[in-house]
């Protein structure tokens, strides 16, 4: 029997590989979470979670920018970005109303709260972690990049998708 290595796996063996990676990192981001939980209670969790997801999120889109010659800067560039991310294989997602200066990015099927659903749990309020999550992702892409909470758990969210970001470069200032 010859055993694979990663370098003799085929494109639609390394995307299953990728995938799979996905849902691992998914699997342990809940498990921890469930495990802080139980040993300190839900807010020290999220609080926990908060920080975490933070510098988790600077360091990916660092990664994603060095692994892909991105340079730094712009909306265009933030959802490249996005597209790179581990949930991006995992979740459905989309861009609206996409301008130069602005974007909305809306998660529009997530296994978190599918599952939660599936479950008979209410939705996960995953705001406070989302906002920290998305922000600092965003301002490590282009510093300028801000980040507005559409709608996302606990507030109510239309059936189309469970949460929205926007993204936005302020107009600079008209020169006198």
């Amino acid at each position: 029997m010859t055993l694979k290595s990663m370098n003799d796996l085929n494109r639609e063996e390394l995307l299953g590989l990728l995938t799979d990676a996905s849902l691992n990192w998914l699997a342990h981001d809940g498990l921890w979470f469930q495990a802080v939980e139980g040993k300190f209670g839900t807010t020290e969790a999220g609080l926990c979670n908060r920080e975490a997801i933070a510098h988790y999120s600077q360091i990916e889109a660092k990664r994603i920018m060095r692994r892909f010659d991105l340079v730094q800067g712009g909306i265009t560039t933030l959802m490249q970005a996005l597209k790179f991310r581990m949930y991006h294989l995992i979740n459905d997602q989309d861009f609206i109303d996409v301008s130069e200066n602005r974007c909305v990015f809306r998660m529009v099927g997530c296994r978190v709260q599918e599952a939660r659903r599936k479950k008979g749990l209410p939705d996960y309020p995953c705001k406070p972690v989302g906002i920290a999550e998305y922000s600092h992702f965003a301002k490590t892409i282009d510093p300028r990049i801000q980040t507005r909470c559409v709608a996302c758990p606990p507030d109510p969210h239309p059936e189309g998708y469970w949460c929205a970001w926007e993204f936005f470069i302020d107009a600079p200032a008209p020169a006198d």
